[in-house]
């Protein structure tokens, strides 16, 4: 069994109400616009991290991770990416290989707005951990604690984080 807090669209931003949920799982998962090494090298001194590039990050950051994170964990597939839509509205970029290659769990972030749906056309469950930091349109920062046990994916919790 894994225990994950998934964030995304820091954009810069890392303070100790962050790291306090980081210190609670096994691994930390970055959707993106992580903003700065300085992000990373907070996360990466508590927990291992598995992370994709956003659109704000610069060449060193793209070069340090992907555009498109696929891997499985446990049981489940799992495919990360910064700008990918979500069920009935997926990113053309990624619209024929999703409804091929059908992960069990698509993992977007860039929109600032926290989502968990699930795709009945494709099996999918999407996740969409809103924004942990504070810049963009967002109210409440927001990330995603769940746990992988086998091929289950259970004890989704909502994080809410200080009003921006």
């Amino acid at each position: 069994m894994k225990k994950i807090l998934l964030l995304s669209d820091t954009h810069s931003y890392i303070d100790d109400q962050i790291l306090k949920f980081v210190k609670q799982v096994d691994e930390v998962w970055h959707v993106g616009d992580i903003g700065s090494f300085e992000v990373i090298d907070a996360l990466k001194k508590l927990k291992p991290l598995r992370a994709v590039y956003g659109n704000i990050d610069d060449s060193l950051m793209r070069a340090e991770f992907p555009l498109d994170n696929k891997f499985t964990i446990e049981k489940v597939s799992v495919w990360m990416t910064h700008i990918g839509g979500y069920p009935n509205n997926y990113n053309p970029r990624i619209k024929e290989d999703l409804s091929i290659k059908r992960p069990k769990l698509f993992i977007t972030g860039h929109s600032h707005i926290l989502k968990v749906m699930f795709d009945k056309k494709l099996n999918i469950l999407h996740m969409n951990p809103g924004a942990a930091g504070k810049y963009g349109f967002h109210t409440v920062r927001t990330m995603l604690r769940f746990e992988i046990n086998e091929s289950n994916i259970t004890n989704l919790e909502i994080i809410e984080l200080e009003k921006r």
